[in-house]
Formats: structure tokens, C-alpha cells, sequence
């Protein structure tokens, strides 16, 4: 059973920093593009960066010069260092992975930026 696992999420105030962690368990043959998407609340789900197999990196607009996404692939993992929080980024961020050729979603883990 292949599955993502997210932590890292929590409570912290505008300016600070949180780091998101998510690993991929289960029997892997090939990772392809692995990234982060968030779902704010009363929006619509966003990808806010991704990672492709080849180093491609893509960010969304709104997180650029202050999100970085970063992959292990030894540990199967995906990262993302959010530094300069705002409370607009606020949000359940979710793990997507593209694994042995399937589209997986992890559960979710709350960030929320608040004083």
C-alpha cells in the first residue's frame, strides 16, 4: 500500500517559519513529479510548488522568494521550507506525488499564521 505522510505543520506567527515534511512508504518503483498543494479556507486547493524528476521546480506566484521545495530521493521525500509566513497563507497544505505511474494525495497537515 503506497501512501504519503506529511508532519510539520502548526501554529506560528507572521514572519516565522515552518518546515513540511513528506514521505512516500510502501513498495516504489518510480517517483516522478512530487510537490505541495494548500486549501485555504473557502478557496479552492492550489499547488504552491512542485518538484519534477528531471529538477524542474515550480512555484506558485504568491510564495515565490519565500517557499522552497526540495526532494530526497534516497528517503523517497519531499520538503518545504516556508520562511516570511503571512497570515493569507494560512491553509491545510497536502502532499501529491506522482508514484509507479499513480497520483497519490497525503492527508493534509494544518499551517496556520497567526499573532
Amino acid at each position: 500500500q503506497v501512501q504519503l505522510v506529511e508532519s510539520g505543520g502548526g501554529l506560528v506567527q507572521p514572519g516565522g517559519s515552518l518546515r513540511l515534511s513528506c514521505a512516500a512508504s510502501g513498495t516504489i518503483f518510480s517517483i516522478h513529479a512530487m510537490g505541495w498543494y494548500r486549501q485555504g479556507p473557502g478557496k479552492q486547493r492550489e499547488l504552491v510548488a512542485s518538484s519534477t524528476r528531471g529538477g524542474s521546480l515550480n512555484y506558485a506566484d504568491s510564495v515565490k522568494g519565500r517557499f522552497t521545495i526540495s526532494r530526497d530521493n534516497a528517503k523517497n521525500s519531499v520538503y518545504l521550507q516556508m520562511n516570511s509566513l503571512k497570515p493569507e497563507d494560512t491553509a491545510v497544505y497536502y502532499c501529491n506525488a506522482w508514484l509507479n505511474v499513480k497520483n497519490y494525495w497525503g492527508q493534509g497537515t494544518q499551517v496556520t499564521v497567526s499573532s
